[in-house]
């Protein structure tokens, strides 16, 4: 489970799609960043844009933050969570970007016992990742509902508020004419 929650946690929207980087992809597969991305360009028939695109910088100075902050935050140092910051630490080519069939993609060009390893909890965390997607969408659903029907509720509680306010006035008056000093003829 803590290997799916540190794969989780390299897993980023970017164009609207969840994505893994080459480089966070290399660190799993224990292999250099430049031999991913070698097998992936000597198989690039097998990756369309849709499984896999390069960043742009924007999109790369973005992620960047978003990494730093992950790897502060796994509690446990391992090799995945330490990154070098001496070399390769300025980046000579933007990264490339891996959708869930690229990463499934790339089972199939890297042989190593490793990635297969590798490949199979990287795709369980991204069903994972949907999984919890769709479980938290019906709760917004269910929270939507519930507040559409309290608003509805509010509106008729304000006007209960509003009648029993009203009686409680008249009722007040009524007191205070019942309990006024009588003058003339009916004391």
């Amino acid at each position: 489970m803590q290997i799916i929650q540190s794969i989780q946690n390299r897993i980023y929207e970017i164009r609207g799609e969840r994505v893994m980087l080459d480089r966070d992809l290399a660190l799993l597969y224990e292999t250099a960043t430049k031999r991913l991305t070698e097998a992936m360009k000597r198989n690039i028939k097998r990756f369309p844009p849709d499984f896999m695109f390069q960043l742009t910088k924007a999109e790369w100075e973005s992620i960047k933050y978003q990494r730093e902050a992950a790897e502060k935050s796994e509690s446990s140092r391992s090799q995945f969570a330490t990154l070098n910051t001496g070399r390769g630490h300025n980046l000579k080519y933007l990264p490339y970007a891996f959708t869930e069939h690229g990463v499934a993609m790339l089972s199939g060009i890297l042989n190593s016992d490793k990635a297969v390893q590798m490949n199979i909890a990287i795709i369980r965390a991204f069903i994972e990742m949907r999984r919890f997607n769709i479980i938290h969408t019906d709760w917004k659903e269910q929270i939507r509902e519930l507040k559409d029907r309290i608003g509805g509720h509010d509106a008729q509680l304000s006007q209960i508020y509003d009648a029993l306010e009203n009686l409680l006035d008249e009722k007040a008056a009524a007191r205070k004419w019942e309990d006024r000093d009588r003058i003339g003829f009916g004391k």
